[in-house]
Order: C-alpha cells, then structure tokens, then sequence
C-alpha cells in the first residue's frame, strides 16, 4: 500500500501538544526560579530537548482516543503531551547509558552540563557534574509527565481507568532499557534476543501503549484495543527496525546524530543479529570486534556497513519493515473514519527512510 509522506498534523495536534508542553514548562520554570537562578540551565536544557520531536506518540494517543469515539478536548491533548515527557526522559536517561554526543542535532543533555562545568571552571570532573544533572532533568521530565497526566481536564473516572495503562508504559520501558543494557555485554546476541529488546525498550511505549492509553480512556470496547493492539505491536517493531536502520546507513542531518553512531555505541540490534547470522567468520570476527569502539572513524563505519549489507541483513530488515508495516494497517479495517486514515499515514511517518 502506498501513501504519501508527508507531516501528520491532523486537526493541529503538533501546535496543541507544544502548548500544552510550553504551559507546563513555563509553570515549572516559576518554581525552579523561585528556589534559585542557579537552576535556568536545568530548565532551559529540558525546554530546548522538548522543542524537537516528531510528536508520534501524542498522535497515537490521540487517535486512539477519536478513533474509539473520543471528542476532540483539551484533557487528551494534556495526555498527549504527558508522553512527550516521558519520552524526553527516556531520550535523556538513554543518552547517558549509552555515552551518545548528540540528540536531535544538538549536544545531549549530559554533554551540555559538562560544556557548563568546564566553561565556568568549576571544581570536579566536568563528566560527573554532566551525568547528574542529566539525570536530574530527566527525573523532572518522569514527574512532570505524571503531573500533566493527572491533572489534564478528563471524567476522573476516566483517568483512573487509563492509569493502568500508562503506569505499565512506563515499568515496561525501564524493563526494556534494562534488556538493551544487558544484551550490549553478552558475548552473543541472536535475533530472538534482538527483538524482544525491541518489543519493551520501543515498540510498547512509541505505538502500541500510546494508541491503548488513548482507547482506554475513550472507554474503547475490548474488539477495538485489540485491533490497536495488534496495530501498535506491528508498528512498533517496524518502527524501531527503521531507527536501527538509520543508525547505521542514515543522514546525519535528517537523524540529528552521527553516522553509524549505533555502531560506536555497540548496539546489539535486529540488524547486526542477522548479519553475525549470515556474514563469513571473518566478517563475523571483525564486526565484533569494531562494534563498540567508541573511536571507531569514518572509514571503519564505511567498513561495517559494507559487511552489513554484503551478508544480506539490510535487505532481510527492509522486508521486516515492510511486512510488519503491512500487518499494521491491515489491522485497521474495523477503525472507522477518520482515525483509520490518520493511522494509516502515520504508519508511513513512523517508518520513513529519511527520519
């Protein structure tokens, strides 16, 4: 099936979570500034990650909710903001486990602390200072994303029942991020293995979760968040397969992060799963030997590529890509108008090749 790619912006969702977000920013900024002047830079480094993003996890929540007979309100709006903060603390958390230098194009939030350490000559390692507060900004973003989802003008009744959705969101990504950290130092990965990371570190929490959140609280019948979650679980590895993808072979520009930074970084993904699979013993041996080396130059990326898309694995994954995409809006037929088409597009939005 073929759609357009294009910005899914529907009813002006992106500018209505940005509000959202700018208000409850602009409310905790009062609180931070009132306890001290010394905290700016621990506001302005959450403001200035919340600024990027693709707001697909608000639109899955959205559209969970119209696509279960959910009026357009402020209160899902609210919710859908919520998770933007949770995303941001995850992005922020996830940049330290992995040592990344950037985010969305600009220095990830425990460099930027470093940078302030060193360019005031303060006393101390610079990276410790950097590491806490990183921490420390997305612990905020985990409360915050708390306080907006409770108070976001919804029946109380509602937001209880969505509760148990949102609240396993979260336990379910630290599970994932535990899973990701623990497969970097295994001596083997397999794709079996590869997938599951999938499953709870992003799956879950970009799509399926999202779209359930949404339909729970709408109070969406069990055929429906079924369907979603179907949907969501297809969508959600497809998604991710696509990000490993361009971790590896993507435009710096269009990603916001260095090219084949996920090989530096040494992730055990569904990709390198396969080529260790298919490669030759010597290509298996240099892959894991490179994979990981944090000063692992241009030419060395260049190297492993080569070996990734020599043993056949990128083709394998762009079929992965395409059939869980497929499965994912074949889902949708009982989702009536106009959630289904937003759904649709938003399936091509989550697994474009020029993220």
């Amino acid at each position: 099936m073929t759609l357009p790619v294009e910005p899914v912006d529907v009813e002006g969702l992106r500018t209505r979570v940005h509000k959202a977000l700018d208000d409850l920013l602009a409310r905790q900024a009062d609180v931070l500034e009132s306890a001290s002047e010394d905290l700016v830079p621990l506001m302005d480094a959450v403001s200035d990650l919340l600024r990027g993003g693709k707001r697909l996890r608000a639109a899955f929540c959205y559209w969970g909710w119209r696509g279960a007979g959910g009026d357009d309100c402020d209160g899902i709006v609210s919710v859908a903001a919520a998770l933007e903060l949770f995303q941001a603390a995850a992005l922020i958390h996830d940049d330290v486990m992995d040592d990344s230098d950037t985010r969305r194009g600009r220095p990830a939030v425990h460099r930027r602390f470093a940078s302030l350490h060193r360019g005031n000559g303060w006393l101390g390692p610079p990276e410790d200072f950097g590491l806490a507060g990183a921490i420390l900004a997305g612990d905020l973003c985990l409360s915050w994303c708390d306080e907006l989802y409770a108070g976001a003008d919804l029946p109380p009744d509602r937001l209880a029942a969505g509760r148990a959705v949102f609240d396993r969101m979260r336990t379910e990504l630290m599970c994932g991020q535990y899973l990701d950290m623990l497969e970097q130092v295994l001596a083997s990965t397999s794709v079996e293995r590869a997938r599951l990371v999938i499953l709870f570190k992003s799956a879950k929490y970009s799509v399926q979760q999202p779209l359930l959140l949404g339909g729970t609280l709408a109070g969406a019948p069990a055929g429906l968040l079924s369907t979603y979650d179907v949907y969501g679980r297809a969508l959600g590895e497809a998604f991710q397969l696509r990000d490993d993808v361009l971790g590896v072979f993507g435009d710096p520009t269009a990603t916001g992060k260095p090219a084949g930074d996920d090989l530096r970084e040494g992730k055990r993904t569904v990709l390198v799963a396969v080529t260790l699979e298919r490669c030759s013993p010597a290509s298996a041996s240099m892959l894991r030997r490179d994979l990981g080396d944090r000063h692992l130059d241009a030419e060395g990326v260049a190297r492993l590529r080569e070996v990734i898309a020599g043993s056949g694995a990128l083709d394998v994954v762009e079929s992965m890509i395409s059939e869980q995409s497929e499965r994912a809006i074949s889902a949708l037929e009982p989702v009536s108008e106009p959630a289904r088409s937003v759904l649709e597009r938003l399936v091509v939005a989550a697994t474009s090749r020029t993220q």
